[in-house]
């Protein structure tokens, strides 16, 4: 069983192994009387029991996020800090650092470079995050009077790793956007 444990390549599998195996060893060990043996064995066993627990809380909250509609921003509100701009005024430049994620509580916001426009209830500037450079890819100009809501890329990453719904919607999000702004430059090319 623990050599079946370790030959697991994923991690559900590996830990319902891995409790089989200690319970065998507590059971071997209590015939036997291997004193060590069993008190290593009796530790490991609540800790795999939950570490699969976890797992399977997981997963589950997985499935939930690929088919849940609901607004996976509500998650973001505790971190949320917020911001007002003038129209005109340039949120961040192309080149910039991802240092926040935005939320536009309302208003409308350009992206220059690609001739993007979003308006109230929008996420934006994740993409950055996921870049290779970490860097803004987009200059985003405010079109309009802006409230604006940030949230630290510390607080950001914490919650795209730790909530599969926000992490999923996010995903989503940044390639919807990708897709829609190559279609853009695919058709200004071909219509030029």
């Amino acid at each position: 069983m623990t050599l079946g444990a370790y030959s697991m390549r994923t991690m559900l599998p590996l830990r319902t192994v891995a409790i089989c195996a200690n319970v065998f060893f507590i059971i071997f060990s209590a015939i036997e009387w291997i004193l060590p043996t069993l008190v290593l064995h009796a530790i490991l066993l609540p800790f795999n029991c939950y570490r699969l627990w976890e797992i399977v809380l997981q997963t589950r909250m997985m499935r939930v996020a690929r088919t849940d509609d609901s607004d996976p921003l509500k998650f973001l509100e505790p971190l949320l800090r917020p911001s007002t701009y003038c129209a005109g005024d340039v949120v961040f430049r192309i080149g910039d650092p991802p240092d926040n994620l935005f939320y536009l509580k309302s208003g409308r916001i350009r992206f220059d470079e690609v001739g993007a426009e979003i308006s109230d209830g929008a996420l934006f500037g994740e993409i950055a995050f996921f870049s290779d450079q970490k860097r803004r890819t987009a200059t985003a100009t405010c079109l309009t009077d802006c409230e604006v809501m940030s949230v630290d890329e510390a607080g950001f990453m914490r919650l795209f790793y730790q909530n599969p719904a926000f992490g999923l919607y996010v995903m989503k999000l940044a390639a919807k956007r990708l897709i829609k702004n190559a279609d853009e430059i695919e058709g200004r090319t071909t219509g030029a």
